[in-house]
């Protein structure tokens, strides 16, 4: 049977006999002319096509399949060219299979297949190669011998005799066949080579795979020679340690193994441990006495049982539960800081009351310099524990916190039973810093093993790598510090209990540096109390025009450079018969600081048209936020600059949207958009701004601007709006709350569902505000908007409902789509009551 297809893919005659031979598709072996090849045939075809072969003239075409793992291939699946055999021998074999010897004779090419039924039968071009007697085929001829001779000298699985048989070849095509048949190629390769019908073509290519061959047995060979030296060297240190052991023997040195080994398990005895740790130990000794004490493994155990015995099982340091005196060290030590204290004495009572009390895992989460790691080391001096800290900053790698495996050189356990070894005790004060620093690489995530750690069901069984036993971590009491939650996992903060530390009010700041900042300085800077006196004045004006911080730290540095000015003045003095008294007041500290460095927050001089003082939260605390707006001649554009974040710029539009749905209630034409161009812009533009909280001040300004009546400055405000004018819930109430104080405003704008957390706020920073819980949007327009003598009301009179529009005014919807584009109008169904224009009054809907 003729196949079309097959016939038009065929490459054109090279002018070869035709033959029409059965054909037998090989797998993985490619067969060459002049090559003598062992085939098992077990597939019916293949059986039925040598048994045709074996009938007529043992002729048979060889050819490779294109894919070995194609059990029934059909034509498409068989490569064109191939070799024209001889069946040499036939044997059937007991288990059905058949074993032919074939022989290759010459090249030859598909034309077509002629049938394809019982066996493949093909019609056959015979390739003639062309005589290609020169000087470039002789000297081909002699590269290849020599480059073969360099490949079997390297190769060492090709007999000498080999060599000297195909040096002995003088046909070019018959030296490449036969050369190939001992190179170890890839299938496609063969293929390749096989499909060359120029013997010129087939010597250059093989020259090239050659060289190929060559190049990666030279490799192999200097592995094998390397790892062949490595081998010899470990032998040789082996043989030289049994002759140190030898000749430690012969002198008594050995005495002093024994002695090491002997005491290592006197401390076992000594030592109160788990019963899984005694036994561990028991082994590690056993194993250790039967080891030379030169090689590396003992050294490894060595420091395996050391470990063991030098953590603190169960030694432990007795608490002290007088509460009155925590509380009075707590105090001394800071002020303020009313939340975490009382949680710290909740514990001592209850560990009065309770023999064994797991310890408590707090998280101290606040700006910087608030003191929260110098709250933890006052838990430790107040309960009389022993105290660690483990800084987590810029920890990445998981092994940091459960330890290295031991098959690991160098292995150590994890920062967490490292601090216990120092601690010398099993339930000391741990504070955990940064915790929320830490980050994520391809080496594991350091705060998914904090979840062991820190969960107070898991931790009396904390698995570390290297102790590969159980440890109790249970009674110690975990302090953890955090600047911010976004970058603590979701499961971790789910097992700590978190206690917020927000910024310092700037009547804490004062007592904070009276009390404690400026008597420290003055010690550290080798002063007397007596002869310096720094005012409050001085330190209100370094808090407000020097620092801008949620916490102190700031504030002790400048508190320290006026220090060091003033032990300047008085080394300069030391010579006159008495040393003048130093003072620093409010007037004079900026002859010891300097220029002041920040604009105290103040609220705007006078009442502006577009201008909105705000409310930001960050992470150093809370601060003003000066909102402008500007509306000018253009084509409807919303501007938006000062580098907002996502959720702002769609505040923003959300507050835009909103005064357009109210603006017939302000008095304003509907179509202003299409005509004035709206600017919204909020100082400090290479700060970026992003949070949920601007909208009541957005929609404040653009109405304001809008409307050109001003709002007044001493208020400020904060909240969410919805696109119906509802005022949403915000966070971060108090440090707000803080920088509207810090500010002296007299009003502030919250939302009425954040009226709950003013409980939160000391009662005289609250006496210092007018503050107005709001539900709507009107509400904050009435309060911040200045009416004039003269203006009228913000808000008209809404108009009288609109008069049912006739069917047939609503008909012409694309024409209106037309006028407002970007508007989707969307119809009632057939039948439907019209329920009316939501939100819109008669001037509206006409429009």
């Amino acid at each position: 049977m003729l196949f079309a297809s097959n016939k038009n893919r065929l490459h054109a005659p090279s002018g070869g006999p035709r033959l029409q031979l059965p054909l037998l598709p090989l797998r993985d072996v490619v067969v060459f002319p002049h090559m003598v090849v062992p085939l098992f045939v077990g597939r019916e075809k293949s059986i039925k096509a040598l048994e045709h072969a074996m009938t007529v003239d043992k002729t048979i075409f060889l050819c490779t399949q294109k894919e070995a793992k194609v059990d029934e291939p059909q034509e498409q699946d068989i490569h064109d060219m191939g070799t024209i055999g001889s069946v040499l021998q036939l044997l059937r074999l007991p288990d059905g299979t058949v074993k032919a010897l074939v022989e290759g004779r010459s090249r030859g090419r598909i034309e077509y297949f002629i049938s394809t039924q019982d066996f493949f039968y093909v019609e056959v071009e015979s390739m003639i190669e062309p005589e290609e007697n020169n000087q470039e085929t002789e000297a081909l001829v002699r590269s290849l011998n020599s480059t073969f001779e360099l490949y079997a000298k390297i190769n060492k699985k090709i007999p000498s005799e080999v060599i000297s048989t195909v040096a002995s070849y003088r046909n070019p095509s018959h030296l490449c066949d036969a050369m190939i048949t001992h190179l170890s190629l890839k299938l496609d390769d063969r293929q390749n080579l096989l499909s060359l019908v120029s013997p010129l073509a087939r010597m250059q290519a093989l020259y090239e795979l050659m060289h190929g061959e060559i190049e990666v047995l030279q490799i192999e060979q200097r592995i094998k020679n390397r790892v062949k030296k490595q081998m010899e060297k470990q032998q040789k240190e082996y043989y030289l340690n049994e002759q140190m052991r030898a000749i430690q023997k012969e002198m008594g040195d050995s005495e002093d193994i024994k002695s090491e080994i002997h005491e290592l398990e006197e401390k076992a005895k000594k030592k109160r441990l788990s019963k899984e740790a005694a036994e561990k130990v028991r082994h590690e000794i056993k194993k250790l006495k039967m080891m030379s004490p030169m090689s590396a493994e003992a050294t490894v155990v060595r420091n395996y049982i050391d470990w063991i015995l030098a953590l603190p099982w169960y030694e432990k340091t007795r608490s002290n539960l007088d509460i009155d005196r925590a509380e009075a060290i707590l105090n001394e030590d800071h002020f303020g800081l009313e939340k975490p204290k009382e949680r710290i004495l909740e514990y001592l009572a209850v560990q009065s009351l309770v023999r064994r009390n797991r310890g408590p895992i707090l998280c101290l989460v606040g700006p910087p310099g608030v003191g929260k790691t110098s709250l933890a080391r006052s838990v430790d001096r107040a309960l009389g524990r022993n105290f660690v800290r483990l800084s987590l900053g810029g920890v990445r790698d998981e092994a940091e916190i459960r330890g290295h495996r031991r098959t690991y050189i160098g292995a150590m356990p994890g920062k967490i039973i490292q601090s216990l070894r120092k601690a010398l005790c099993s339930n000391p004060v741990f504070c955990l810093d940064e915790v929320d620093k830490m980050s994520t690489d391809f080496r594991g995530d350091p705060s998914a093993a904090l979840l062991e750690v820190l969960d107070p069901e898991q931790n009396c069984r904390f698995g570390d790598h290297y102790m590969d036993m159980d440890y109790d971590l249970s009674e110690i009491m975990f302090i953890t510090t955090a600047n911010t939650l976004h970058s603590i996992p979701a499961p971790l903060q789910d097992r700590m209990e978190i206690i917020r530390i927000p910024g310092y009010t700037e009547d804490e700041k004062l007592n904070i540096a009276k009390n404690f900042l400026v008597r420290k300085q003055i010690a550290a800077n080798g002063l007397s109390v007596d002869r310096v006196d720094i005012s409050d004045n001085a330190i209100l004006t370094a808090i407000r025009r020097y620092t801008s911080e949620a916490g102190v730290r700031s504030l002790e540095r400048e508190i320290a450079s006026v220090c060091r000015k003033l032990a300047r003045e008085v080394v300069r003095s030391s010579d006159s018969a008495a040393p003048p008294r130093l003072k620093v007041t409010g007037k004079n500290i900026g002859q010891y600081l300097g220029i002041p460095k920040y604009r105290f927050g103040m609220a705007e001089e006078a009442d502006e048209v577009g201008l909105v003082t705000g409310l930001a939260w960050t992470e150093t605390g809370g601060e003003i936020l000066t909102t402008e707006v500007l509306v000018m001649p253009g084509k409807g554009n919303l501007i938006l600059t000062g580098k907002l974040g996502e959720v702002m710029q769609e505040s923003a539009r959300a507050a835009f949207s909103y005064v357009r749905s109210i603006s017939p209630r302000l008095g304003l034409d509907p179509s202003f958009y299409r005509k004035y161009d709206i600017h919204i812009h909020i100082p400090e533009g290479a700060i970026p701004k992003d949070g949920p909280s601007a909208g009541i001040t957005l929609t404040t300004g653009l109405v304001s601007a809008l409307t050109r009546r001003k709002v007044r400055r001493d208020v400020a405000m904060t909240g969410e709006i919805t696109l119906r004018g509802r005022v949403l819930p915000i966070g971060g109430l108090k440090e707000k709350v803080m920088a509207a104080h810090r500010g002296e405003l007299k009003t502030l704008i919250i939302p009425q569902e954040n009226e709950k957390d003013l409980k939160d706020i000391p009662e005289r920073i609250l006496k210092t505000f007018t503050i107005l819980p709001v539900k709507m949007v009107d509400e904050v327009l009435h309060a911040s908007i200045v009416v004039e003598e003269g203006t009228g009301p913000l808000f008209k009179e809404p108009d009288p409902a609109p008069a049912e529009i006739p069917a047939g005014d609503l008909q012409d919807s694309k024409a209106l789509e037309k006028e407002l584009p970007g508007t989707i109008i969307v119809s009632p169904p057939p039948g439907s009551p019209d329920p009316g224009p939501a939100g819109m009054d008669a001037q509206d809907v006409k429009h």
